[in-house]
């Protein structure tokens, strides 16, 4: 490992703290460093507060080292004053000599401008260093931004036999099948809140009248989604309680009442396409779909979708829901107790 991958690495390890707080913002970390120590370090802690520049800068104790020192950032600095002034510009005041970069932040307002404002006040730039994994941090963020949609995470747990569900219908006393154990579930609450939004189909709220809610760990509720096609869901249903706002997807009529915004939409033709189109004009950068298998394929065969995380339990129920077919290699592996969670990109 190279001295700026080592400082760059580090700087992605600092930007993780702020997931679930910053977005639309990105996660970004920094660090400054004279004579191969680091003097200074910050991050992006949350959406409309300082950025990870600023935090880094105002750490280090004496600021005349600054101008002897290299700073570290994962993305490029921003060019343009939004909630916050531009950090190219306090970089360049604060006469850094240098400037080594991770990746290049693909937000058209910045988008090598800042990397061009550095360079132009004679500031030493290198960027692309460990510019994959740097990404891959970012990978909401770099979604929305060049796909113009939201980063698309399926959720879902099945039997050892291939379930997800029991055979129900509306009215039953029969409750959610529970596949996995309190560890699964505490670890589902927790990506919640590290996400934008939560989507689920009408019949999975007629069932299971879920919450869809961050209650089981610290942080914020997602938005949360429902795709009606008849607007058929009676206000006493758990989606429709105060905790998060709701966007109703319906054939029916445009209305906002409330916490909750009804969205009309053409049910005549491919849903997705549609849907991702509101979720990108309501600036939601990321999407857990916990559907029941119908959901779930529609991303799947429209290849609609970014990553998967599935829960796999030692339960059996010999008959029931299917669960979708999923013909992947997945990219990461891990035990909770008598369940295993497999994790896949597309």
């Amino acid at each position: 490992m190279t001295k700026h991958e080592k400082y760059i690495k580090r700087c992605i390890e600092l930007a993780g703290n702020g997931i679930g707080n910053v977005s639309p913002n990105p996660m970004v970390g920094s660090v400054i460093v004279f004579n191969d120590k680091i003097i200074g370090e910050g991050y992006h802690c949350k959406f409309g507060e300082a950025h990870a520049e600023v935090n880094a800068i105002n750490s280090v104790k004496d600021k005349e080292l600054l101008k002897k020192s290299t700073i570290y950032v994962s993305l490029e600095p921003c060019a343009h004053v939004g909630k916050t002034p531009a950090c190219a510009d306090l970089i360049i005041k604060m006469q850094i000599p240098e400037v080594v970069i991770g990746s290049v932040d693909p937000y058209f307002e910045v988008d090598g401008k800042g990397i061009k404002k550095l360079m132009n006040s004679s500031v030493n730039v290198v960027s692309g260093i460990l510019e994959k994994e740097c990404k891959f941090l970012n990978r909401r963020f770099y979604t929305f931004h060049t796909k113009k949609r939201p980063y698309i995470i399926l959720k879902w747990a099945q039997t050892f036999d291939g379930f997800i569900d029991y055979s129900r219908k509306p009215g039953t006393d029969i409750g959610p099948a529970w596949i996995t154990n309190e560890y699964c579930k505490t670890l589902v609450h927790k990506w919640r809140t590290e996400e934008d939004a939560i989507l689920a189909g009408k019949n999975t709220v007629i069932l299971d009248n879920p919450q869809l809610t961050a209650r089981n760990w610290y942080g914020k509720d997602p938005v949360r989604i429902c795709i009606d096609k008849m607007c058929e869901l009676k206000s006493n249903y758990n989606i429709f309680n105060s905790n998060a706002s709701v966007i109703v997807v319906n054939s029916i009529e445009n209305l906002v009442k409330n916490n909750i915004k009804y969205v009309k939409i053409n049910f005549s033709e491919n849903i997705l396409p549609q849907l991702m189109e509101i979720l990108y004009d309501e600036n939601i950068q990321s999407v857990i779909v916990e559907g029941g298998t119908k959901t779930l394929n529609e991303f799947i065969e429209n290849n609609l979708w970014d990553e998967a995380r599935v829960f796999y339990g030692s339960k059996e129920f010999k008959t029931g829901v299917k669960a979708p077919i999923f013909e992947r290699k997945e990219s990461l592996s891990e035990k909770y107790g008598d369940s295993e969670l497999k994790i896949y990109y597309n």
